[in-house]
């Protein structure tokens, strides 16, 4: 019944706009002549078959974040490489086997122009499709990765900043809080992120053998090693304290529950304008923990453990030389 009256409905559509260009014995035999053809032919709303093409792409999308949940990603990259996913089936509207690399690269540059973002950005989504797609082509769901023929964007190699030794002691003295001085000796000493430091808990530290162990990307656990100066300064924080929960670090304000990711973050920042020095966060100690390391002879297989790095790549990148060494390094080995 309705497919019957979907194509009463079209054909008076037609009718109606032939209607003053034919008269009304043209116009029935239209109409008559429509009907006989449309009774032959199978036709459906557009949107009755729409959601089963978004169906069958949200089904292998969902298997795609199930495999890479099994390969150990964590809750924050499943989230991300669905949303990226999901900004391209939203734009192209088509099934994934027929998606085109033509199609990508229409996707990345409509995105790129209609959020003004860099080409960081933009070859960050390129992986990420990449990744989705590669893994579609493997499990035989598509018959080619549409993104391989897609290169790398070029960007620009900028120098990251680090913390200099004077900063670092600037940052010490700007505290008024013993809590905040072991903050930044942690992070400094071991360069592990923020979002390990908030895990920890304080029976997860072994002063006597000045370590701990973390828990990175992935749930991977591994021992990070501290210095004397934090050792003392995290004994000092935790001897004055009188509350019982078991973090580590902690609100100063009652009920002194655990301290957020965006908390030590708004903190730093905070510090580093009191001590007047830009852009203080905790990516940049463990920045300077690499570059420090590196500068003082540490091999970069022993960083790339320190750091929790997969690839050892991905420890280079952090790792800044230092100008002054490669001054001092040309004078020793060129001059």
């Amino acid at each position: 019944m309705k497919e019957m009256d979907m194509n009463g409905t079209w054909v008076e559509r037609v009718t109606d706009r032939m209607a003053n260009t034919l008269n009304n014995a043209q116009i029935r035999l239209l109409r008559r002549v429509m009907a006989e053809e449309l009774e032959k032919l199978n036709i459906q709303p557009r949107e009755t078959a729409l959601p089963t093409e978004r169906e069958a792409n949200e089904k292998l999308l969902a298997a795609f974040v199930a495999a890479k949940r099994i390969e150990g990603c964590s809750a924050k990259t499943l989230h991300y490489y669905e949303q990226v996913a999901n900004w391209l089936l939203a734009y192209l509207d088509k099934r994934l086997a027929e998606t085109s690399t033509t199609d990508i690269r229409n996707f990345l540059a409509d995105y790129q122009n209609r959020h003004g973002v860099g080409r960081v950005t933009v070859d960050n989504l390129r992986r990420i499709l990449s990744s989705f797609f590669g893994w579609l082509e493997d499990e035989d769901f598509i018959p080619k990765n549409p993104v391989r023929r897609i290169h790398k964007v070029r960007t620009e190699k900028q120098v990251r900043e680090v913390i200099s030794d004077e900063q670092l002691e600037r940052l010490r003295d700007s505290c008024t809080e013993l809590r905040d001085v072991a903050l930044i000796d942690l992070l400094a000493s071991t360069g592990m992120r923020v979002g390990e430091l908030v895990k920890l808990n304080r029976s997860d530290i072994d002063f006597h053998e000045r370590q701990c162990v973390v828990f990175g990307k992935g749930d991977k656990e591994r021992q990070v090693y501290f210095n004397a100066r934090t050792k003392i300064h995290l004994l000092r924080y935790l001897d004055q304290r009188t509350d019982v929960c078991p973090a580590l670090f902690v609100t100063l304000a009652h009920p002194h529950s655990r301290l957020s990711i965006s908390a030590i973050e708004l903190r730093l920042r905070q510090l580093g304008r009191r001590a007047n020095i830009g852009k203080v966060h905790p990516h940049k100690f463990r920045r300077t923990m690499a570059t420090m390391a590196i500068d003082k002879g540490m091999p970069i297989e022993q960083v790339q453990r320190l750091l929790g790095h997969t690839k050892i790549d991905t420890t280079l990148h952090y790792a800044m030389v230092s100008q002054n060494n490669v001054k001092l390094s040309h004078r020793k080995f060129i001059s």
